[in-house]
């Protein structure tokens, strides 16, 4: 049985098709699920134009934000007895991990040297079937829908950069800059934990800025010093760094208060050309935040489920698998700010 698939074949720019792929085989401890929403990340639209900063294992079927239904339980799944056929669930990302690792016993797992993610170390949820290791799975709340439900992942690596750290209080004025589904859901995470939040774009950032207001977030157009410093003058609690360039770091470090925390989200490949002394004048804390872990992913979809974050603003399309150009060029130009496949 073949499906059509989202394929990443070439590091070359515009190196994505549709094509035909065989069901997947699976082991003994995996599933096999029925794809029913796919959610585009920043990261397939690098791997489409050859930006990306990241190995991969071409070819590739993109997509790690996804959902849908289990089809098939593997041998150890099914004798479990935890997973039904039919189960509505969710999947986190680390496809492949070594269990025995020191990071993943420790429920570090994400930073498993060895990890492979979805989409550009194994396949991933641009297609119809997919293989998934049960150990990745979540429940749906029977009350999100499958285009919400796939963009839970981004929700998490939000929850990771900004609540995870326990750096948010209640009253902090925070920071956010760059306005894609990362920062927004970043303002929204802050906001959620009792922060006054500022979100930071440029002009051409003003469709996405407009989904940052419903979250009650302050939006700024340039520099954002005046905000940070509006208080006592000596800066921003905090700063969310979701620009994916180098360069704002430098923004970051000039909005900071002494003794302020930088989270540093957003990928820049480029390299620095600027001092860091500000940042050992200043007693900052910069931390990077890579992917996510279960008990993230848990909070998250309790959050979904009690309607304390509400995704509405963030999806801006639902297009079916034929459509995929389409969905990658709206995210691509910011005319929408998350869009969502459909396999079939």
């Amino acid at each position: 049985m073949k499906s059509l698939a989202v394929v990443n074949f070439s590091s070359k720019p515009g190196s994505v098709e549709l094509q035909e792929i065989e069901y997947p085989l699976f082991g003994d401890d995996d599933v096999i699920m029925q794809v029913e929403a796919v959610s585009v990340c920043g990261s397939d639209l690098h791997q489409w134009h050859g930006t990306n900063s990241w190995e991969v294992n071409y070819p590739v079927v993109l997509g790690h934000e996804f959902c849908g239904v289990i089809k098939e339980l593997g041998k150890n799944v099914k004798s479990a007895g935890k997973w039904q056929v039919g189960d509505r669930v969710v999947t986190e990302t680390a496809a492949v991990i070594d269990t025995d690792s020191p990071l993943s016993r420790q429920g570090k797992y994400n930073l498993d040297p060895s990890r492979k993610g979805f989409g550009y170390g194994v396949n991933g949820g641009m297609t119809r079937y997919a293989k998934v290791a049960a150990r990745l799975l979540h429940k749906i709340p029977t009350n999100i829908s499958f285009d919400y439900a796939a963009m839970t992942e981004p929700c998490a690596v939000a929850y990771s950069a900004t609540i995870a750290p326990g750096f948010v209080r209640p009253g902090d004025r925070i920071v956010v800059y760059g306005p894609g589904p990362i920062g927004v859901l970043c303002a929204a995470m802050a906001k959620l934990a009792g922060a006054e939040v500022a979100l930071v774009g440029l002009e051409k950032d003003k469709t996405r800025l407009e989904i940052a207001k419903s979250y009650g977030c302050e939006v700024i157009i340039g520099d954002a010093s005046e905000w940070a410093k509006s208080v006592d003058g000596l800066g921003a609690d905090g700063v969310v760094d979701a620009a994916g360039v180098s360069a704002s770091l430098k923004n970051a470090l000039a909005v900071i208060r002494p003794n302020g925390w930088i989270s540093k989200v957003g990928w820049g490949p480029q390299p620095l050309d600027f001092s860091l002394d500000p940042l050992v004048a200043k007693n900052v804390t910069l931390r990077g935040s890579f992917s996510h872990n279960w008990p993230m992913w848990e909070r998250v979809l309790r959050l979904l489920e009690s309607g304390k974050l509400d995704l509405k603003p963030v999806l801006g399309g639902v297009f079916p698998i034929k459509d995929w150009q389409v969905a990658f060029e709206k995210m691509q130009s910011g005319e929408i700010l998350k869009s969502v496949i459909r396999p079939e």
